[in-house]
C-alpha cells in the first residue's frame, strides 16, 4: 500500500472530484465543511486503484478566547518558548515548545543577520525534533479523539507547524488566530480599558485577622483570592520563601480568568488590599471597583492575632535573612531606634514580641490612617473571639449571610 500525505492542499473540492464520491456526497461535504478550516487529506492506493480522499483531521481556526470556547478543547497547548510561557499564558495551558529559548534566539539572529531561508531551514529541523519529542512523551497517551487547541505568539509559523503535524496524526486540532496576542488583547480590554463597574465587596480588617484563611473557608460564595493570585501576603513580610511572584501580565491573566468564571450580577468578595501586592499591581478596573466597594470588617484580640501571625509567617521567621530584609524595608517609615529594637528582637528570635510591637507601632496605625481616608460603607462588623478553624467556619457563615442580604438589595445592582 502506498500513501501520500498532503497537508493543506489546494482547494480540496478538486480532490473530491477525483474520488469515488457521488455528486450528492460532494455537495453535502462541501456545504457542511467550515470555510475557515484547513483540511488535511490522505490519498491511498489499494490494488492499484485510487480510492476517494479520506479526511483525517482538520485545523479549526478559533478567533476568541471565551470560557465557552476554551472549554471545547481537551488541552490548551502553548508552543512558545519557556521564557515566553513564564511571562504569561492562558491559565490552564501546558507548555510544549517547538523552539526552546536558545533555539528561538539562534533562529531569530540568523533570520535578521544572515537569511530568512537559512533561519527557516534550521528552525524547521528544531521544530521537527521537538514536536517528535512531545509526541513520544507528553502526547504519547492521548486517544484518537484528543482535541487540542494550539497557539504561539501571534498564530504564525510555530503554531501552524505543530497543528499541521497533529492533524496528520489524526487529532482534530484548534488553532488560535492571532495566538497569545488575541488572549492578551482580551485581558487588556477587560481589565485596563473597560470602565464597567464590578459587584465587589471587600473583606477588611487589621493585619493578623486571618482574612485570607476566612476567604478560603467560604463556600457557595463568589470570591477572588488576590493574595493567592499574586503569591504574596500583602505586607513587608508577605513574600513566600522560595516561590516567586508571577509576572504582572500573568497576574492579570489569572484575574481575568477568575472574572470570566463569575456571575457579574452577584457579589464577589475579595480581600481589601493596597493597589500593589508585592510587585503585582491590581489592574485599573478592579482597583477602581475596590475603591468604591462596601466592606465587611473583621476584628480580633491582639494576642490571637500574634498567634496567627507566628503560624502564618513561619516560613519567613525560619530564615533570619528574610526577616532582616523585611525589617529593612520599614526604614523610611520609622525612627532608627525603633528599627534597632526590632532588629534586636529578630536577632534574639523573639518573634512573638516582635509581632506584637509591629502590630502596635506599624500595622494598626497604618490601617487606621487608611480607613480614615475611605468613605465606603461598612455592611457588617464581625468580632472574632479567637482565630481557630471553628471560628473561621462560623464567621464564614455570617459573611455568606451578609452577602446574600447585599445581593437582594436593589441598590447593590445599581
Amino acid at each position: 500500500m502506498g500513501a501520500i500525505l498532503q497537508p493543506h492542499p489546494p482547494p480540496w473540492a478538486k480532490l473530491v472530484n477525483r474520488g469515488s464520491f457521488s455528486r450528492t456526497d460532494k455537495i453535502s461535504l462541501l456545504a457542511h465543511w467550515p470555510e475557515d478550516s484547513r483540511t488535511s487529506f490522505c490519498l491511498y492506493k489499494q490494488g492499484g486503484i485510487r480510492k476517494g480522499p479520506i479526511i483525517t483531521a482538520a485545523i479549526h481556526h478559533i478567533t476568541e478566547t471565551s470560557l465557552e470556547t476554551l472549554a471545547q478543547f481537551d488541552a490548551i497547548i502553548d508552543v512558545r518558548s519557556p521564557a515566553e510561557f513564564a511571562e504569561d499564558h492562558i491559565p490552564g495551558a501546558i507548555n510544549l515548545p517547538v523552539l526552546d529559548d536558545a533555539q528561538r534566539a539562534e533562529v531569530g539572529t540568523i533570520y535578521k543577520q544572515v537569511s530568512r531561508f537559512k533561519a527557516r531551514r534550521i528552525g524547521a529541523g528544531y521544530v521537527a525534533k521537538n514536536v517528535a519529542h512531545h509526541l513520544e512523551t507528553a502526547l504519547s497517551d492521548k486517544p484518537a479523539k484528543f482535541h487540542p487547541l494550539i497557539y504561539c505568539w501571534r498564530g504564525g509559523m510555530r503554531s501552524n507547524a505543530m497543528a499541521t503535524i497533529l492533524t496528520q496524526v489524526g487529532w482534530r486540532t484548534g488553532l488560535l488566530r492571532g495566538g497569545y496576542k488575541t488572549w492578551r488583547r482580551s485581558v487588556v480590554a477587560g481589565l485596563r480599558d473597560s470602565d464597567d463597574d464590578l459587584p465587589l465587596i471587600l473583606l477588611d480588617g487589621q493585619t493578623g485577622t486571618a482574612k485570607s484563611d476566612i476567604l478560603r473557608t467560604l463556600t457557595g460564595v463568589q470570591t477572588i483570592d488576590l493574595e493567592a493570585r499574586a503569591n504574596h501576603r500583602g505586607s513587608v513580610f508577605g513574600g513566600y520563601s522560595g516561590t516567586p511572584q508571577p509576572h504582572q501580565k500573568y497576574f492579570e491573566s489569572l484575574l481575568w480568568f477568575d472574572l470570566q468564571h463569575h456571575d457579574l450580577s452577584r457579589p464577589i468578595l475579595l480581600e481589601a488590599e493596597s493597589n500593589r501586592i508585592g510587585r503585582c499591581e491590581i489592574p485599573k478596573r478592579i482597583w477602581n471597583a475596590m475603591r468604591r466597594a462596601p466592606r465587611i470588617s473583621l476584628t480580633a484580640p491582639v494576642p490571637a492575632r500574634v498567634d496567627y501571625l507566628m503560624n502564618a509567617y513561619a516560613d519567613i521567621t525560619s530564615d533570619q535573612r528574610l526577616v532582616d530584609a523585611a525589617l529593612s524595608r520599614l526604614r523610611p517609615f520609622h525612627p532608627k531606634d525603633a528599627l534597632a529594637d526590632w532588629m534586636a528582637l529578630a536577632e534574639a528570635k523573639d518573634y512573638r514580641t516582635l509581632a506584637a510591637a509591629l502590630i502596635e507601632a506599624h500595622y494598626d496605625p497604618l490601617y487606621g490612617r487608611s480607613r480614615k481616608k475611605d468613605k465606603s460603607p461598612t455592611l457588617a462588623q464581625i468580632s472574632l473571639p479567637d482565630l481557630s478553624t471553628a471560628t473561621f467556619e462560623t464567621v464564614a457563615k455570617e459573611i455568606a449571610l451578609v452577602l446574600s442580604k447585599a445581593e437582594n438589595k436593589e441598590d447593590f445592582h445599581g
